[in-house]
């Protein structure tokens, strides 16, 4: 067998499945958001910007936020478990902080409802603690609750990325730095993170869109309006069996998460010219 003809074979499993589960539904997708009726229009756009476009504003501004939240704290852990002084707190920063990677989007949904409730465990601790009253108890089911789960699930996902490359820098500029009197802090932000500057802008643009696509959180954290645009897809192919208005949200979705690739694609063409 000719070894182009082997290789074809070889990849033709993986080609059908992402032809199946992906680009036929993509096309789908994009097909049944132009069928207004019986015609082809733009109604189910007028349609979506009409009654979610706050909805829309409220998706890109919780996502933006969490990103840079992600962003912020995984260079935080990754520059402790590169420039930490303190064998020991890097052992069990190392160990604790991967955790949420293994836990789904769905438990944590579930997790944090609890915790973050009026009554939950996070108020009961405060209380507890002497911290507040029970009169000052608030609940955090909103969208602080989703930041929070977005923050807590993908920073280990961004921080493991960028740990690894910051471990991958060469030593003698980082003593040299030391040597010289630089702080921590000064070495991480002027040293190590424009170094690693391109692994954070991957796995921060991974992040965008997998929290783009997330439906559990939204759904059992914030049960109020506005909300994300994963919610709204689900509304409306459940309460009103409307696949056309469904679709274009999906394509609102889809032009959201490309424009977040579109910046990294640019910052990339940048460093390389």
């Amino acid at each position: 067998m000719p070894p182009p003809l082997l290789g074809l074979l070889l990849v033709l499993p993986a080609l059908v499945v992402v032809l199946l589960l992906f680009v036929v539904p993509l096309g789908a997708s994009v097909a049944g958001a132009f069928v207004v009726g019986d015609g082809v229009g733009l109604g189910n756009f007028v349609k979506t910007f009409a009654l979610y476009t706050p909805d829309i504003v409220f998706t890109v501004l919780i996502v933006s936020l969490s990103t840079a939240l992600i962003g912020t704290f995984a260079i935080a852990i990754g520059g402790y478990l590169t420039l930490g002084e303190n064998p020991r707190a890097v052992a069990i920063l190392r160990w604790l902080y991967r955790w949420p990677m293994f836990i789904p989007f769905i438990v944590v949904g579930q997790v944090l409802r609890t915790f973050l409730a009026k009554n939950g465990l996070m108020n009961n601790v405060l209380i507890a603690a002497g911290l507040i009253t029970p009169l000052d108890a608030a609940s955090f089911l909103d969208w602080r609750g989703i930041v929070i789960a977005f923050v807590w699930k993908q920073t280990p996902f961004v921080a493991l990325l960028v740990a690894g490359a910051m471990a991958s820098v060469d030593r003698g500029t980082i003593e040299a730095a030391r040597n010289l009197g630089a702080s921590r802090a000064r070495i991480l932000v002027e040293i190590l993170v424009p170094q690693v500057a391109t692994t954070l802008m991957v796995s921060l643009v991974l992040s965008f869109v997998t929290m783009m696509s997330v439906l559990s959180v939204p759904l059992m954290i914030n049960a109020q309006s506005p909300t994300m645009i994963t919610a709204d897809i689900a509304f409306r192919i459940n309460a009103y069996g409307d696949y056309g208005v469904a679709n274009a949200l999906g394509l609102v979705s889809l032009a959201i998460s490309a424009c977040a690739a579109i910046v990294y694609l640019r910052h990339s063409v940048r460093e390389r010219t």
